[in-house]
């Protein structure tokens, strides 16, 4: 009998007021790609970072390869042959890509150009395109979670752990990721793939354990024996998890319209050129494209985080090219940005304190917060939105990425804004988390906002949308109709393969 790569033996690992593990259980055998499944707070990373040496267990056994392993610190898990790559980037923004790749891992004088060309040859072995001598303070989210792969590849671990890791990919690139972990585990490597995609994990996964509430409810599940709906029953007991209805839209007056936006990133490189959209009351218009094309350059300047080298942005007729974001969200403008714990949220701030940051003149007083009228407020958001929390004044760091977005977005909502702008609303969220965010925005198009929604989700936009532009190197490139659109159609354009899309009429697109 093969001996198991991983085994984690009934594990308990209690937080203050939480049982985050209880008794959990994981066999994962060599060469193959494990699944670990279960929603937002079953206790997956906290298990997998008793594995990765993040955390200690209070109760159970860690073992690789039958030998009993205890780990007080990741360095000693890395020496021991695991790898983690974590939801939240852990880079040093202002070194380099092959800085970061061989961080803690490379002799203590350092060859740059030998180093760089060692990370290049690693990056194209594996598939990956990345540009070792940028600074990763420049990079898009995607790009930044490849440079966190290309980190545990440089250190060739056993085990590789990956939380989320596709979440910040579009299809095509996560069925390039599948490949790699092909190559990895047919080296005899293992991997643990953490994923709330399940059409993924049937894809990539051999095996699958499922967590529910801190416990195993299914263990080492033949993955080609089950579907994607067995496995989300599993995740979610009894719960049904719906589609999300979507009606016939009815678009009213322009909320939003940016015409011949041009912006420039921190290398003088234009990151948005020409783009011209117009969204308007009561629709969603989504923007697909692979990461890094501008996507991120052009909701910061819509919301004023980035400066505008030309053109013009309109919210509600009101012209906020060059005004600061408070005067734009007076005009009607809500924002929720891709990086939610860097921009959108401050985690190491109370929950009330968050809730409040987009009232906070409202609730003043002269120099002093009235904190009655923000517990008041923070009570609205957590009860219209549904927001799971221990305590409004514990650190925001302590809640799930679910809970963490419903407070993003409650926050942003509950100033009725006429244009709501979101980046990526629903990545890394389980199927009931996505579910919840997207009948949230929904409703806000139903109630007569207009949604720009910018989503690497490729299938997410094809149920949500009622327009669809594809955005590549930082221009649109085409516009599709959602309802007779292809996949296959947007993936094409996504990788710079058409430059027309599907439209309902036969007007020209503006770019």
């Amino acid at each position: 009998m093969t001996v198991p790569a991983v085994e984690l033996d009934g594990i308990w690992k209690r937080f203050p007021g939480v049982i985050a593990n209880s008794g959990a259980n994981l066999t994962v055998r060599p060469g193959t790609v494990h699944a670990v499944l279960g929603e937002n707070g079953a206790g997956k990373t906290t298990l997998v970072n008793c594995l990765a040496g993040v955390y200690r267990p209070d109760e159970g056994a860690v073992r690789l390869g039958g030998r009993e392993m205890s780990f007080s610190s990741p360095a000693n898990a890395i020496t021991a042959g695991i790898g983690m790559v974590h939801q939240e980037f852990r880079l040093v923004p202002t070194f380099t890509v092959a800085e970061n790749v061989v961080l803690g891992a490379a002799p203590r004088v350092i060859d740059q150009g030998g180093i760089e060309a060692l990370v290049a040859d690693l990056a194209a072995r594996f598939g990956f395109d990345a540009d070792p001598g940028r600074p990763v303070w420049q990079l898009s989210m995607g790009e930044r979670q490849r440079v966190e792969i290309l980190k545990a590849l440089w250190r060739e671990a056993n085990v590789l752990i990956l939380d989320e890791p596709t979440a910040v990919l579009t299809p095509q690139e996560a069925v390039e990721l599948g490949e790699v972990l092909r190559r990895m585990v047919a080296e005899g490597r293992s991997v643990i793939f953490i994923s709330h995609k399940l059409d993924e994990v049937v894809s990539f996964c051999d095996e699958a354990t499922v967590l529910r509430s801190g416990a195993t409810v299914a263990a080492s599940l033949p993955v080609a024996e089950v579907d994607a709906s067995e496995l989300a029953k599993l995740m979610v007991g009894d719960v049904a998890v719906e589609p999300v209805p979507v009606a016939v839209a009815m678009p009213g007056d322009p909320t939003l319209t940016v015409d011949a936006l041009s912006v420039r990133d921190a290398r003088g490189l234009l990151a948005v050129d020409d783009v011209s959209l117009e969204v308007r009351s009561g629709e969603i218009v989504g923007i697909a494209g692979v990461a890094g094309n501008g996507q991120r350059a052009l909701t910061d300047a819509i919301a004023g985080l980035e400066p505008v080298e030309s053109g013009t942005i309109t919210v509600m007729q009101h012209d906020v090219t060059s005004a600061p974001p408070q005067r734009r969200f007076r005009a009607g403008l809500a924002y929720v940005p891709e990086d939610r714990l860097g921009v959108g949220l401050a985690p190491k701030l109370p929950v009330t304190e968050n809730a409040m940051m987009r009232a906070y003149r409202k609730l003043r007083r002269g120099p002093i917060i009235a904190w009655d009228d923000a517990d008041q407020l923070t009570d609205q958001i957590i009860r219209e939105f549904e927001v799971k929390i221990g305590s409004k004044g514990a650190p925001l760091a302590s809640l799930s990425g679910g809970n963490l977005q419903r407070l993003l977005l409650g926050r942003e909502l509950t100033g009725e804004p006429d244009i709501l702008v979101a980046s990526q609303p629903t990545r890394g969220l389980d199927v009931a988390g996505v579910r919840a965010i997207q009948r949230l925005i929904v409703q806000q198009r139903d109630n007569g906002t207009g949604v720009l929604m910018v989503s690497e989700d490729l299938d997410e936009l094809l149920a949500l949308a009622d327009r669809i532009l594809v955005m590549v190197e930082g221009r649109i490139v085409g516009e599709f109709d959602p309802r007779v659109a292809t996949r296959a159609d947007i993936g094409a354009a996504m990788m710079g393969g058409s430059d027309r899309g599907t439209r309902p009429d036969t007007e020209e697109v503006s770019s």
